[in-house]
């Protein structure tokens, strides 16, 4: 569970031990002192316990499930049926001109032990059953008791608190509902900016490096070209702008989102070549997992520097068998010397005859 959804369980489990103890006040306190003072009123003494008996379950019930901190769940219902059971109850046995008085104890207690149990249902929801339970209360008094202008008022005068303060406590938990799915999703929309904000920032720390880690062999070649030290004619320039030309093209591919990484970034190394007249073969055999960036440096180093150098043409293989990969070139090239490999899992060998280099970069990982 996450940070905002714990703060709205929290907040919910709040609103529903509150409104449990109003509830719990406005029947087994005032609700019984009244039913307890006006005992003698009534007609029928045992059919008002019963139906307060029937409220204080459900009341017990819910008690139960706060402290489990379960919901209602199946038992939601059945719940609603026992607390209009218990208004009938009541409101039909109540003495004659005594409706929406102390007398009747249970017409100020039924919303809220309603509330109760419909506080995680939607607004639309309590106000319906509230509004039933109204109707309810109102049909019994136009069907069986004298109606008079006094009664009717009194009825209306006791409906703002009976039916408006548990429709308020609805309202607070349908808003704080809604303040809480608003605010977990800002939180989440939040979180996945700063995730991209470091995903931006640690490329950008890695091309910075990679691009220090060019300076090192770049610059000095750019800055003999500028400075006349260095001249275009010479075959060994050529050569090694070509080489840290392909450097830079497969520096650019790596950030690339492809499925074979590995032969991405050996075409951008081939198109070097290709661009300056080079025949260029690449062929792929068999599947390898994706090796890490600083293995896939180590393995095209090979392949680019003699695609770099090569005379007319070359041919480029990665063979890959379970969890290793091999780079294989053969090039019209001269002799070649290639920097050692920096990850430990590379291995590099060459061998060179009469104009013709074959070079090979192998990675196996160790387990």
């Amino acid at each position: 569970m996450g940070d905002e959804e714990q703060t709205r369980a929290q907040l919910r489990h709040g609103l529903r031990i509150a409104t449990l103890l109003v509830a719990v006040l406005t029947v087994d306190v005032l609700g019984l002192i009244n039913l307890l003072r006006h005992l003698g009123s009534h007609d029928l003494p045992a059919a008002q316990f019963a139906a307060y008996a029937g409220l204080t379950a459900v009341l017990v019930t819910e008690a139960v499930l706060v402290l489990r901190r379960r919901p209602w769940g199946a038992l939601r219902w059945p719940a609603v049926a026992v607390v209009f059971a218990a208004a009938a109850l009541s409101y039909l046995t109540l003495p004659d001109g005594k409706t929406s008085t102390t007398v009747d104890w249970l017409f100020g207690a039924a919303g809220w032990v309603l509330v109760v149990v419909l506080l995680d249902r939607p607004f639309r929801t309590v106000m319906t059953v509230l509004v039933a339970h109204e109707l309810l209360a109102l049909a019994n008094l136009l069907l069986f008791h004298e109606v008079s202008r006094s009664t009717l008022a009194r009825f209306a005068t006791g409906s703002v608190t009976v039916f408006g303060l548990p429709l308020c406590v609805a309202v607070v938990a349908a808003v704080l509902g809604r303040i809480g799915t608003e605010a977990a999703a800002a939180t989440r929309e939040l979180e996945r900016v700063r995730t991209a904000e470091a995903v931006a920032v640690a490329a950008h720390r890695r091309r910075a490096q990679r691009f220090s880690e060019l300076a090192g062999t770049t610059v000095p070649l750019l800055e003999g070209l500028a400075d006349g030290s260095l001249t275009p004619d010479d075959p060994a320039v050529r050569r090694g702008c070509a080489i840290e030309a392909a450097r830079m093209r497969r520096l650019f591919a790596e950030s690339d989102t492809v499925e074979n990484p590995l032969l991405h970034e050996l075409r951008h190394c081939a198109d070097i070549a290709d661009r300056k007249g080079v025949e260029v073969e690449l062929d792929a055999r068999g599947h390898w997992p994706v090796p890490p960036v600083a293995v896939r440096r180590d393995l095209t180093d090979a392949a680019l520097t003699a695609l770099a150098t090569a005379g007319s043409w070359a041919r480029v293989t990665v063979v890959g068998s379970g969890g290793e990969v091999s780079v294989n070139v053969v090039a019209d090239c001269g002799e070649l010397t290639v920097a050692p490999p920096v990850t430990p899992d590379v291995r590099v060998e060459t061998f060179g005859s009469d104009g013709t280099v074959w070079m090979e970069a192998q990675w196996q990982p160790a387990n």
